[in-house]
């Protein structure tokens, strides 16, 4: 059961990733999106301050730090409720999730499995390649079944 809620689990953290991964999202602008969005509604920096609680110059260190990328996510949301606005944030793997896992489970049964290939080699006890790749293979479909914690060791 314990392995039904794991695949489970990665299949919905993947599919929810697989539609940021696929959303045509702009960057971000250069100055940062508070002063974008600010700009845009033809907001000055003292009042958004004034929403904020702030002065004029807590406002323009908000947009610095958030150009620097130094901004908190709690700032950010404050920020966003200021203008209407809220923050979407995730962070989105270059893959798949579960590609991941078979890229590096195969990696680790290369890693354990080629060694000892080439020592027979050595030993004039070599297999064929296709025996090898079969080996790392199953070794990788074993390592995907167990404990995916020990992928990461």
């Amino acid at each position: 059961m314990k392995q039904v809620f794991r695949e489970l689990k990665l299949q919905q953290t993947s599919s929810t990733l697989e539609r940021w991964r696929q959303a045509a999202l702009p960057s971000r602008p250069s100055h940062g999106w508070i002063r974008a969005i600010r700009e845009a509604l033809g907001m000055t920096s003292v009042a958004l301050a004034k929403k904020l609680g702030m002065t004029d110059a807590g406002v323009r260190h908000l947009e610095k730090a958030e150009r620097d990328e130094a901004i908190t996510l709690a700032t950010l949301r404050k920020v966003a409720t200021a203008l209407n606005c809220d923050v979407k944030y995730a962070l989105v793997p270059h893959q798949p999730l579960e590609q991941v896992l078979t890229q590096r489970a195969e990696q680790l049964a290369r890693e354990r499995v080629l060694p000892v290939a080439h020592s027979m080699i050595l030993e004039d006890q070599g297999v064929y390649r296709t025996i090898t790749d079969k080996q790392i293979q199953q070794l990788a479909k074993a390592l995907l079944e167990g404990s995916r914690r020990e992928l990461w060791k």
